[in-house]
This record gives structure tokens, C-alpha cells and sequence, in this order.
């Protein structure tokens, strides 16, 4: 990162940055860097600017960004669900800075904003099974398997399995006292 990180909640102005970099992060082209991404096991694009913007549109979640130079580097999105509950998911971080601390820097900042914003006494998230590396990154931070599995989801317009019986799996983790401060 060649200036100091500014974390903030997304705009409208941003849902294309957004978009590119989701869909960069965790499906990119062949041949692409990163850490980790899985294009080996899902094709087509992981979000698109209509659901983007329809998650800036929701009042109980928030798209929260890190950004370097202008430019958005990383992003997570939190929401709110019920019982104290939030669910963290499409955690991305710019393909050529995984592996930096980045990632753990936007999940800390989501768990602290879930908490602070939204009260979560419990987080959870929703991994590709098949991705080991993923599932032992969110282990090592806490989070522990519920052992609820279920079908990749066709009907959410996420990408299309290149595997048949590629499942979902939940992960879930006791909130904690806030280790980061807010953006506002």
C-alpha cells in the first residue's frame, strides 16, 4: 500500500470498484495472483452492480471499505440478522495484497462494526467447503464449524459450480470486545 489505509462505509459512487474488485478477488482471470480465490470451482462473476447497490440500499447491513491512494483495495460487508446475530461475508481484498495482514485488518474492523453498530453478540459467515485454505484462515481467528452444510446456492446469481456437490458451510464465532475503532 503506497498511502496509509482509510477504512469507510461504501458509497453508490463506488458499487464499480466494488464489483471489479469482488469479482477479481475471487474469481479471477487464469494465470491471475492472489492467495487465495476459487475460480478452480466456480464460474462466472461472484457479484454484479445490481446486487451491490441493492446491499448499499438495505438499512440493516453495510458494506464497509478499505481504501489506499483513492482507490478501494478491500471490502466486507456486515449484516444484521436477528437475535443478536450478524453474518459477515464477501470479504475481498485486492489480488496483489493478499497475503499482508489486509485481510485480517477488513475482518476485525466488520466484527468490531457488527458489534458497535449492530450490537452481534454472535458472527457467522458462509464459506465454500472446498476452499481449505480459506476455512483453516477463519479458524485461526475463531470462528469454529456449526457443521451446517448445504448446497451451493444456484438461486443467489453467485457464480455457477464447475463441480458437482460443491456445498456451503457455516461458520460461526462468539462475538468479542472490539479490538478497532470505526470509520465514519
Amino acid at each position: 500500500m503506497a498511502s496509509e489505509l482509510l477504512l469507510r462505509q461504501a458509497r453508490p459512487d463506488d458499487v464499480a470498484a466494488i464489483v471489479d474488485l469482488v469479482n477479481r478477488a475471487y474469481r479471477p482471470a487464469a494465470g491471475a495472483s492472489g492467495w487465495t480465490h476459487e475460480a478452480a470451482l466456480v464460474a462466472g462473476a461472484r457479484t454484479s452492480a445490481a446486487q451491490v447497490a441493492a446491499l448499499l440500499q438495505q438499512p440493516d447491513s453495510a458494506l464497509l471499505l478499505g481504501c489506499s491512494d483513492n482507490s478501494v483495495i478491500a471490502c466486507v460487508l456486515v449484516e444484521r440478522e436477528v437475535d443478536g446475530v450478524c453474518l459477515i461475508g464477501m470479504l475481498a481484498v485486492e489480488p496483489q495484497l493478499q497475503g499482508s495482514g489486509l485481510g485480517k485488518r477488513m475482518l476485525q474492523h466488520a466484527e468490531a462494526y457488527a458489534q458497535q453498530q449492530f450490537g452481534a453478540a454472535r458472527l457467522r459467515m458462509v464459506v465454500v467447503s472446498a476452499r481449505s485454505e480459506l476455512l483453516a484462515f477463519y479458524l485461526r481467528r475463531g470462528y469454529r464449524r456449526s457443521g451446517e452444510l448445504q448446497e451451493y446456492p444456484l438461486e443467489a446469481g453467485v457464480g455457477q459450480p464447475l463441480r458437482t456437490g460443491l456445498t456451503i458451510e457455516m461458520l460461526e464465532k462468539t462475538a468479542a470486545s472490539a479490538m478497532t475503532p470505526l470509520c465514519h
